[in-house]
């Protein structure tokens, strides 16, 4: 293995060290990338986690600014050369990439690129995804290319760490859920409980004015102060529950990170295709984006469950000091002029009390056979 100061043992053990540290797949994945163009001084490095869908769950690009990332578009899909590596389970050293014959172009804005260094990521005899770098910045042998076999032995190592990382990341993230569902659970079985309890001391106590307020006006008076004070509890429990029932992952990773994990998930859940899109959106007050969550969840049952659609986009943007969240679907859509059976129908009463709760509002466009677009404003903080 070469000796320079980028593939030098300390820079490896960092690199590793780095990757390890990590909890979140997302920030595993964009240490894995940015360790490797560094090491093996790439102008250009990416990341695919493949979905069950021909498209990969998770892209992460080194190299690229956001601005070109916007600009070349949806993430790629399973084909060509990616498609070869993921299938194939082996690394591709290539001279000059579009040369290949299974080369199948790309989109305007993508950066050219001519050599190539490709490794897939494998736990066992799975492939969890696949690893690319491209143009090393070094002078090429005439018509070969600039990665070596070190580039690729060192590229290896970090592969078997890198999967590593990635299984204790996912891991970590589903052993978060598990502990969120039981959680949950037993603050359910709290709830019910609490308010059962209440509630059936409510409704004998009503009962017994009942019976007294003829024969007995003044001890009915003293129920129904009863009734009040056993009324009031009950309103108390239920807002203590609600506030313990916020998402967790919320107030650990923000609306951004929360909303994009949840996208994710359904798209590998569903045979649609699930999108989610942010752009320059900060943290907004803890109502609003639980509000926020909670009408994106909503219209994504509505899509998926309802509406039947084969594409879901979720967008979530700054606008002032406050945001604004899209969904559009194109579903079987419905017509707004039946929006009293439709709002109970698909949740649309409950999404805009969301919306005004937190001082928002929520907008609605659809026509039969055209989809539906909902989207949600809030002030922000």
């Amino acid at each position: 293995m070469k000796d320079g100061p980028r593939s030098g043992l300390y820079a490896v053990s960092s690199a590793l060290l780095a990757m390890s540290s990590q909890l979140e797949v997302r920030d595993v994945l964009k240490t894995i990338v940015a360790s490797a163009r560094e090491l093996l001084d790439a102008e250009y490095a990416a990341l695919g986690v493949p979905d069950d869908h021909g498209g990969f769950a998770q892209f992460v690009v080194d190299g690229v600014s956001d601005e070109q990332w916007k600009a070349i578009g949806p993430l790629p899909r399973q084909h060509g050369i990616l498609a070869a590596m993921l299938r194939k389970a082996e690394p591709e050293r290539l001279a000059d990439v579009r040369e290949d014959p299974r080369f199948e172009g790309w989109p305007a804005a993508h950066p050219d690129m001519s050599d190539f260094l490709g490794l897939p990521i494998r736990h066992g005899d799975e492939t969890l995804g696949a690893l690319f770098l491209a143009n090393k910045r070094c002078a090429k042998p005439a018509g070969g290319c600039g990665f070596d076999e070190d580039d690729e032995e060192l590229l290896s190592i970090l592969a078997q760490h890198a999967a590593i990382a990635l299984t204790n990341a996912r891991l970590y993230e589903r052993s978060r859920e598990l502990t969120i569902a039981e959680e949950r659970s037993r603050l359910a079985h709290e709830l019910h409980d609490a308010v059962s309890q209440k509630l059936f001391s409510l409704r004998l106590t009503a009962q017994a004015a009942a019976a007294l307020v003829d024969r007995d006006p003044t001890r009915a008076k003293g129920e129904l102060q009863q009734v009040a004070a056993l009324a009031a509890e009950a309103a108390d429990e239920l807002r203590a529950a609600v506030v313990e029932l916020r998402p967790a992952a919320l107030d650990e990773d923000g609306l951004v990170a929360t909303l994009r994990t949840h996208v994710q998930v359904l798209d590998r859940a569903h045979s649609a295709t699930v999108t989610f899109d942010s752009s320059g959106v900060r943290a907004l007050p803890a109502a609003q984006e639980e509000a926020m969550l909670r009408v994106a969840q909503e219209a994504l049952h509505n899509a998926l469950r309802h509406a039947e659609a084969e594409s879901v986009g979720v967008a979530l943007q700054k606008r002032g000091p406050g945001a604004v969240l899209r969904i559009i679907d194109d579903g079987r859509g419905f017509d707004p002029r039946t929006v009293r059976r439709a709002g109970r129908h698909l949740g649309l009463v409950s999404m805009r009390d969301r919306a005004g709760g937190v001082g928002g509002r929520l907008t609605v466009e659809s026509e039969p056979g055209k989809g539906t677009t909902i989207e949600m404003e809030v002030p922000g903080g």
